[in-house]
């Protein structure tokens, strides 16, 4: 079996003695905007969007190097942004001014050159959070009680079914899949209760943490390290309990809540790869990370002292966050120590895009690009594709490149449905590099 490392290329592994890892750095870009930046979403390491008060949308597509105004036609505040690939991708808005009140859905299928709006159709229903499988399935969380569904691309929205608990209907603040069976969403309310719920069978019913196990206010984000091992972040910013993290192992079954003696609260978790993470603590005007999976955590300030509320992580290489004041941040990874004359070199600028379609039926294109800075240093490009366990399938490339941008087909008739890895693997002798995260794709009957 041949396991998939997500923190990094299978070369670096080789090189695990002579390497001295530490965490990257945030550097502040410069946005044509001072709003409050609620939401960020990156299809990969060069198009993403930004949204937050007064409707504001911005979009780069060059990885942060320049920004445009989107006409959200609405002046509502944005709470979430979510982009299926770089084309499809929706918006919730939220209604306090005119009535009915409630969420206006924004949706775009031109990588918002053109929106359209749609009111949720519940009154006083505030979404926070979507997610979306592909263009038909998706699922959406919100206030003061809402987890729902749909499976006709948005036209309709069903409430899912929760297990009879005291918590059955809190708020829903993130929601996480891990594969087609297997996913989580988080919330709860200040001073009262922080709730996860867990679903096995797709989401036909889900199930609350047990009352004992619940913290005393939100979980604002999860992350999924696979279907049995979660981590939830949160906190309680009064009374000095300060930032906490709560943890299963065994799919949901029982919860760890743990404070960390740092006052603030986490709004946000992301990883960049399987150990090091990330969660921003918003007016505490922090960063605390982590370098072993969330053992063990760090606090740095952020840059110029700006309260950040969001981070994502495209790929192992690109992260970026959000918050007050119009701040964007762009992660820049540690510069790695190992051997050979260009060891000063990385990855950075190889690109392994997702594939399109997906899902699909029985074949898929996949582009990556190849950087011009290492046109004179011999390397051999590998695309690989696993099993969700880490199973190798086959191979797919395997060759020596030049600089360009470069696109191949999988023919995926032979291959059961279900969902896939695919990764980037650079051999270079004598240097280190860190390449692409694995991105999954899904076969469909």
């Amino acid at each position: 079996m041949n396991p998939v490392y997500k923190s990094g290329c299978l070369f670096l592994l080789l090189l695990a003695n002579t390497i001295t890892y530490s965490q990257g750095t945030w550097e502040r870009l410069n946005i044509p905007t001072n709003k409050f930046l609620r939401s960020i979403f990156f299809t990969d390491s060069l198009y993403g969007w930004v949204a937050g008060d007064s409707g504001t949308i911005i979009h780069t597509s060059d990885g942060g190097k320049t920004w445009t105004f989107q006409d959200s036609k609405t002046a509502n505040e944005i709470a979430d942004v979510f982009f299926l690939d770089r084309n499809r991708g929706w918006v919730s808005s939220f209604n306090y001014t005119n009535s009915p009140y409630g969420t206006v859905i924004l949706k775009t299928t031109d990588g918002g050159g053109e929106w359209t709006s749609v009111p949720y159709p519940v009154e006083n229903i505030f979404i926070n959070c979507i997610l979306f499988m592909d263009s038909l399935n998706g699922w959406m969380g919100g206030m003061p009680h809402a987890l729902v569904r749909t499976t006709n691309g948005g036209t309709d929205w069903v409430q899912a079914e929760i297990d009879t608990s005291v918590f059955s209907f809190f708020p829903v603040l993130s929601i996480k899949f891990y594969n087609k069976r297997y996913g989580y969403a988080c919330g709860g309310m200040h001073d009262i209760a922080g709730v996860i719920w867990r679903t096995s069978n797709g989401g036909d019913k889900w199930y609350p943490i047990d009352p004992s196990e619940a913290p005393a206010d939100e979980v604002y984000q999860l992350h999924l390290f696979d279907s049995l091992n979660v981590m939830g972040a949160g906190g309680d910013p009064d009374f000095g309990y300060g930032v906490g993290m709560i943890r299963t192992s065994d799919g949901g079954l029982t919860w760890n809540y743990h404070e960390l003696g740092m006052i603030g609260n986490a709004f946000d978790l992301g990883f960049r790869n399987d150990k090091e993470g990330w969660a921003p603590l918003g007016p505490s005007q922090k960063f605390i990370y982590t370098r072993d999976g969330g053992s063990t955590w760090t606090a740095i300030s952020t840059p110029d002292s700006t309260a950040i509320y969001n981070v994502t992580f495209p790929d192992s290489l690109h992260g970026f966050a959000t918050g007050r004041k119009g701040a964007v941040l762009k992660y820049k990874p540690a510069i790695l120590g190992g051997i050979g004359p260009d060891s000063h070199l990385n990855m950075e600028n190889f690109i392994l895009y997702q594939n399109y379609p997906n899902p699909f039926h029985s074949e898929t294109k996949i582009k990556f690009s190849v950087p011009a800075t290492w046109e004179i240093h011999p390397f051999t490009l590998q695309i690989k594709v696993f099993t969700i366990m880490g199973t190798e399938i086959e191979t797919i490339i395997n060759n020596k490149f030049t600089t360009g941008e470069y696109e191949v087909t999988l023919n995926a008739t032979n291959l059961p449905a279900g969902i896939y890895q695919y990764q980037m693997i650079i051999t270079a002798p004598g240097r280190t590099a860190s390449c692409s995260a694995p991105k999954k794709m899904i076969i469909l009957n």
